[in-house]
């Protein structure tokens, strides 16, 4: 019975020193959340550290309208650097755009173009015209906001839809001339640029239904992805081919 008695008092001190461990630790997590809340809730925003030069301005995931206005441009000028580079040495790349470049390499061509303003694709390091190509993709698809901007992703789909094609081309010339000028001044760019590297299909390979393939989740997708992704997948492709094909019609490019 003393055993017994000496056995269930130790039990009981070791249970009750549990539990005051146990509460100091609740408390040292709570502390430790409200201490990190306040520093959350106290931490300046990215836009205040810009504003007071402690973060420079991104190109990468900035804002495309932010962008070009930074620049006094239309058309950022990271996206002229390399289209210039690759209508310089590449367009004959076999599968120009569907190769994929290093990967480190394109990180690492990022990160310049994010610390420094002047950037010379002429460099025996992005010598791989697939690096370029691959940042100019990247930076197409990190843009918080398509290069077609979210409410005229469904106009555009309805576009596509239209049988006839003078229609049609009238349809998707007008939505494209009702885009901000910095959205309609890339995406004539672009597509001249693509027009280009479609002119060497026999050598590069590529075709109009590959640079859709490419292009067309890259440069629009909707805001809220509560419909079929394989079915606006379909659309992204077709309204990409489309464009391409009448580029010089929706453009104007031959009286550019």
């Amino acid at each position: 019975n003393i055993e017994k008695h000496y056995s269930e008092h130790y039990s009981t001190i070791v249970f009750c020193r549990l539990l005051k461990h146990s509460a100091s630790d609740s408390a040292d997590k709570n502390g430790v959340k409200n201490r990190l809340k306040k520093f959350i809730i106290r931490r300046p925003s990215m836009k205040t550290l810009q504003e007071k030069g402690l973060i420079k301005d991104r190109v990468f995931g900035c804002h495309l309208s932010s962008l070009c206005e930074r620049e006094g441009t239309t058309v950022p000028k990271f996206v002229r650097i390399c289209v210039d580079a690759v209508e310089k040495r590449g367009l004959e790349a076999d599968g120009i755009y569907r190769v994929s470049g290093n990967l480190a390499t394109i990180q690492k061509l990022r990160f310049l173009v994010d610390e420094e303003e002047d950037l010379d694709l002429e460099h025996s390091q992005w010598e791989d015209v697939h690096v370029v190509t691959g940042a100019l993709k990247m930076f197409f698809r990190e843009l918080p906001e398509p290069l077609f901007p979210f409410r005229f992703f469904q106009p555009f789909v309805e576009a596509i839809k239209i049988k006839e094609p003078k229609q049609k081309v009238q349809a998707v010339k007008k939505l494209i001339q009702q885009l901000p000028k910095p959205n309609h001044d890339t995406m004539k760019l672009l597509f001249s640029h693509l027009h280009k590297v479609l002119a060497f299909s026999r050598k590069n390979l590529m075709s109009t239904q590959g640079i859709g393939i490419v292009f067309g989740p890259t440069l629009m997708w909707p805001e809220l992805d509560a419909g079929n992704m394989a079915v606006n997948m379909v659309y992204q492709n077709q309204i990409v081919e489309f464009i391409l094909t009448e580029s010089q019609e929706i453009f104007n490019l031959d009286g550019k």
